[in-house]
């Protein structure tokens, strides 16, 4: 909350400057020009500007990131195994359980609606927690709530390592990312895919799904973790989904040095703002949000539930279904 407060006041203040310096500019300039300069229009340019921003604000943080859609996609692919045909996975990433204080009933509405689509699978591409591991303790019995035929699958984010906060040693650390290890594997019952793979059967058939720790690949690489060779090992027979929750990470590695079919990511939020189609997560991650495709070879990346900052203007909040076709 205090991002929020703090992003609130240092743009409502610039916003409030902006008509001033104008103010200022032109009333040097009046000064040469000898015309007369009135000061209240400037300051009701002010007022309307911290006006607008605040009820930008407030519907970001009530109604925005509350706010969220269901978006399907179709995956077709003739590696796709025939009892495969019509697979459904539901993705959702990026839950930020802090964001989640106080606001229970909305997390029980979200994951009702993940459990309604009656997904084969659930896959979850990280970022469980904003900061520290216990921001999940409180949000337990509702997660473990979420079901699917053949189980939720996960990974880890950036910030599940815990790499933006002081820790009295590396130790404390490591017992933290520990921590939110042992919740999701023992307490959540999570299928939590650490740089390795599982397979899923169907009759006569198989794939794979595959998990890595966060690589980060782009512009923000504080945490590399990620062992593509490792958690592939063994999985080039089969049709293969890959969760990573950096989307970099599919042009730097899975495209040249894999066979993987489907990449799912999340990570960016899309900045958590979007107008008329553009978000600025754009200039950072040329795969912000959506679906994308090499060849036969595909990307989605959902742009998440939750996030560190609570407000969303445009960036709906999302969950996935995907389809898989042959």
């Amino acid at each position: 909350m205090k991002y929020l407060i703090g992003t609130y006041l240092s743009v409502g203040l610039l916003l409030i400057s902006i008509p001033q310096i104008f103010y200022l500019l032109t009333l040097a300039v009046s000064k040469f020009a000898d015309f007369g300069l009135v000061y209240k229009p400037f300051l009701i340019a002010s007022a309307v500007l911290l006006a607008i921003w605040t009820v930008i604000i407030l519907y970001g943080h009530f109604i925005g990131r509350f706010n969220y859609e269901i978006k399907e996609v179709k995956y077709e692919s003739a590696q796709l195994p025939e009892a495969f045909d019509n697979f459904r996975i539901v993705h959702i990433s990026d839950l930020h359980m802090d964001g989640w204080d106080g606001n229970e009933k909305e997390l029980d509405k979200v994951i009702n609606k993940i459990n309604s689509l009656e997904a084969d699978v659930v896959c979850f591409t990280g970022d469980l927690v904003s900061f520290y591991h216990h921001e999940v303790f409180p949000h337990i019995e509702s997660l473990r709530k979420i079901k699917a035929k053949y189980g939720v699958y996960s990974v880890m984010g950036n910030h599940d390592y815990s790499p933006y906060m002081k820790f009295p040693s590396e130790k404390h650390r490591k017992e933290s990312i520990a921590q939110l290890v042992d919740v999701q594997k023992n307490k959540l019952n999570w299928n939590l895919l650490m740089n390795e793979s599982k397979e899923i059967k169907i009759g006569d058939d198989a794939i794979s799904i595959v998990g890595v720790e966060n690589q980060s690949c782009g512009v923000h690489r504080v945490v590399r973790r990620g062992d593509l060779k490792k958690a592939v090992n063994g999985t080039d027979d089969k049709f293969n989904i890959l969760l990573s929750h950096d989307p970099s990470h599919w042009r730097a590695e899975v495209l040249p040095e894999s066979k993987v079919n489907l990449t799912l990511s999340g990570h960016t939020h899309a900045m958590q703002f979007k107008l008329f189609g553009f978000s600025p997560s754009k200039i950072a991650y040329p795969e912000f949000g959506g679906y994308y495709k090499e060849g036969d070879r595909a990307l989605y990346v959902n742009v998440g539930l939750g996030g560190t900052m609570p407000f969303r203007l445009g960036a709906t909040p999302e969950i996935t279904l995907i389809t898989l076709k042959n």
